[in-house]
C-alpha cells in the first residue's frame, strides 16, 4: 500500500515543481513572511526581542491562502480530464489516491518551512531565544498546514473547477481561521467554549508558544482524518456514479 502511495506522492511532486507551482509558492511565502518578519511593522526589530512569534503570526495567515492554491487541482483537475479514473484502473484505491495526494502537499509545505530555518539562525544570534517554543512552533505549522491541506482535499473533491475549490476551501478554513474564534469571545457557557475550541488559533497559538498539549495534538489530528476521510467519500461517490 505504502509503495503505490509513494507513487502518486512522487507524481505530484514532480508536477508542482514541472508546472513552476512550488517555486512560485515557495520563493511567495519567503518574499511574504521575511518582509513582514524583518521589516514591516511589528517586526521583529521593532519588538526588540529573540523571538520567532512575528514569523508564525506572518505564516498562520499567509498558509491560510498558499495551501488552498495548492490543493485546488489536486483532486478537481483530475476529475475534470478524467485522469483519476485512469488511476483507479490500476489497481489504486481511493484512500491510496487522497494520501498520496495529502503526502505530496505536505512535503511541499515542509520545504517552504524549511527555508525559512535562516530566519532562526539569525534571530538566535541576537539573542538567547526560547528553543522549546521555536520548535512548538514549527510543529505548530506543520500541524496547521496539514489540517488545511486535507481541508483543501476535500474541497477539491467536490468539484471539478479549481477557482470554485480555492474559493469552497477558503470558505471553509475561514470558520476555523477566524469565525470561530469571534464567535468563542462573544458567546458564552457551552457553546462559547464549544466554538473557542474548534478555534483553529487558539491551538495554535498554544503550541507556538512551545506547550504541547494533547488537545491541541488531537484536535489537529481529527481534523486531518475527517478531510481525508470526507475526500475519500465523495472520490468513492463520484467514482461510483461514474
Amino acid at each position: 500500500m505504502m509503495n503505490k502511495v509513494w507513487i502518486i506522492t512522487k507524481r505530484e511532486l514532480a508536477s508542482f515543481f514541472d508546472s513552476l507551482v512550488a517555486y512560485v509558492m515557495i520563493i511567495l511565502f519567503l518574499g511574504l513572511s521575511g518582509t513582514f518578519t524583518w521589516l514591516v511593522g511589528t517586526n521583529v526589530f521593532l519588538i526588540g526581542q529573540a523571538s520567532m512569534q512575528v514569523f508564525y503570526g506572518i505564516a498562520f495567515w499567509s498558509l491560510f491562502f498558499f495551501i488552498p492554491a495548492i490543493t485546488m487541482r489536486m483532486i478537481a483537475e483530475e476529475n475534470k480530464a478524467g485522469t483519476i479514473e485512469l488511476l483507479i484502473t490500476k489497481a489504486v484505491t481511493d484512500s491510496q489516491i487522497v494520501w498520496g495526494k495529502f503526502l505530496a502537499s505536505f512535503i511541499l509545505v515542509v520545504i517552504a518551512l524549511l527555508c525559512t530555518l535562516p530566519y532562526y539562525i539569525t534571530i538566535s544570534q541576537l539573542g538567547n531565544i526560547d528553543d522549546g517554543a521555536v520548535i512548538g512552533g514549527y510543529l505548530a505549522l506543520m500541524m496547521l498546514s496539514a489540517s488545511y491541506i486535507s481541508i483543501g482535499l476535500f474541497a477539491s473533491s467536490l468539484t471539478q473547477n479549481q477557482i470554485v475549490a480555492f474559493l469552497l476551501a477558503i470558505f471553509m478554513g475561514i470558520f476555523f481561521q477566524l469565525l470561530f474564534d469571534v464567535m468563542g469571545n462573544t458567546t458564552r457557557g457551552f457553546f462559547g467554549e464549544l466554538f473557542h475550541y474548534l478555534s483553529m488559533s487558539s491551538h495554535f497559538e498554544s503550541m507556538s508558544r512551545g506547550v504541547i498539549d494533547s488537545r491541541d495534538l488531537i484536535y489537529f489530528g481529527s481534523i486531518i482524518g475527517i478531510g481525508i476521510l470526507l475526500s475519500q467519500v465523495m472520490l468513492s461517490k463520484r467514482n461510483w456514479q461514474s
